[in-house]
């Protein structure tokens, strides 16, 4: 398993990784991570950004998945991990939790807050992000974009 940032050629494996795993859910709405405007450019996207990193990770030379952090808020140091997406031949084999620790000891040296929206019914992703010390908000944080969200995340960053 490589865990490593993104590359243009990229762009098209993760956001059919993406679009494919929200479809599976029931997901495939507007709101949701689906529709994004950046989501066939997020090489692009991510190097437009000031400390914004999105990794993919690969497995037998084949991306399986991926996760971003991004700025949120810069004003108060709040960042936002995005895109936590696996193949489902990639789920259960510890993969994730690499792809947060990677994503979270980034994210600490440039934030003091990490935020995340998600689904209540996504209970897998739910339980990893409070086993990595997220606290479930009552609402989003202001400016949120995907409105179909309905459970959000905030940890501090030590």
């Amino acid at each position: 398993m490589i865990i490593r940032q993104i590359d243009k050629q990229d762009n098209d494996r993760i956001k059919q990784i993406i679009q494919d795993s929200l479809k599976s859910l029931g997901l495939a709405i507007p709101g949701t991570a689906y529709y994004d405007p950046q989501l066939g450019e997020l090489y692009q996207y991510y190097n437009s950004l000031k400390h914004a990193i999105y990794w993919v990770v690969e497995q037998d030379k084949e991306i399986v998945g991926g996760i971003g952090i991004a700025p949120y808020n810069e004003q108060d140091r709040v960042c936002e991990l995005q895109k936590l997406y696996l193949t489902p031949q990639a789920q259960g084999l510890g993969i994730a939790k690499k792809l947060m620790e990677t994503a979270l000891s980034f994210a600490s040296q440039y934030y003091t807050m990490c935020y995340l929206e998600t689904k209540h019914e996504l209970k897998a992703a739910c339980r990893l992000y409070e086993r990595y010390g997220f606290q479930l908000l009552q609402e989003p944080l202001p400016g949120s974009e995907h409105s179909a969200m309905d459970a959000w995340y905030i940890k501090e960053l030590h």
